[in-house]
Formats: structure tokens, sequence, C-alpha cells
């Protein structure tokens, strides 16, 4: 893959990320029903979208390897600060021990 490919090929990453980031907002979000489900449907179509981008760019089984590495990535950190928010809200409702 050459450096321009390379470069393109990140960037289309952070988009699936971004998209995928901006689903997971339109679900736990404040809106609701059929707002809600025609902005995650839009997001979803837009992953699909760039995920075909990605086909032409380094293949089918590299591109849905790389997406699927983005996504877990991605559920990965996010896992790592819900964690660390119940922490700290942990030690937050809990006296200071002397």
């Amino acid at each position: 893959m050459e450096h321009t490919c390379k470069s393109e090929v990140a960037w289309q990453l952070e988009q699936i990320k971004l998209q995928y980031e901006a689903a997971q907002m339109g679900l736990y979000g404040l809106a609701q029903g059929t707002a809600r489900h025609a902005f995650i449907a839009a997001k979803m179509r837009s992953m699909g979208q760039i995920h075909q981008e990605l086909q032409r760019l380094v293949g089918p089984d590299q591109a849905i390897q790389l997406v699927a590495e983005t996504l877990q990535a991605y559920a990965g950190s996010e896992d790592d600060q819900k964690a660390h928010l119940s922490v700290a809200a942990e030690n937050d409702a809990q006296p200071d021990q002397l």
C-alpha cells in the first residue's frame, strides 16, 4: 500500500469511528422513536458506504478486518472511560478516611 493510500485508509477508518460514535449517541441520547431510528440508520448507511470505499482501497478481507479492529478499539476505550467514571463516582461518594 503506498503512502497516499495509507492516509486515505486512516481517514476512512476515522470516519467509521465517528459515524459509529454518532450512532451510539443517537442510541443512548435524548432522541426518541422514529427520529432516533432514522438517525442511527443514516449513520449505519454512511458506515456501509465508507466500508465499500475501504474495500476498493485495500480489498474486502482487509477492509472488514480494519473496520472490526477500529470498532473494537473504540468500544474498548469507551468501556475504559465508563469504568474510570464509575470509580471516580464511587470515590466521590465515599467520605474521606483519615
